[in-house]
């Protein structure tokens, strides 16, 4: 006999109010070697999102570093042309000085 609406709706109520309840009952039967055991695996799991986490920063820092020296490199090469082009300006300044 398959259940009614009414049924399935009055048996979520329940459950939903038993089952802080039933969780709390369970943690407090568990053993102690269970509850050191799940301690240890969400340990575990914790210490390799923190590794992943590591990875992603170092990944992060090392892209910054490659931004940077690629600026860096396009910067000593505009100094380099202003330094060109003042030098040419300056010899052309020399010459029409002594042209007249």
């Amino acid at each position: 006999m398959p259940l009614s609406k009414e049924d399935l709706e009055q048996i979520d109520k329940h459950v939903k109010s038993q089952i802080e309840d039933w969780l709390q009952e369970l943690t407090q039967s568990m053993p102690k070697y269970a509850y050191e055991i799940d301690m240890r695996e969400r340990i575990v799991r914790v210490e390799e999102e923190l590794k992943n986490q590591r990875e992603l920063m170092k990944q992060g820092f090392d892209y910054m570093e490659k931004r940077f020296e690629e600026v860096n490199s396009k910067f000593k090469m505009m100094l380099a042309f202003m330094s060109l082009g003042f030098t040419i300006l300056a010899a052309m300044m020399t010459l029409f000085k002594f042209m007249q």
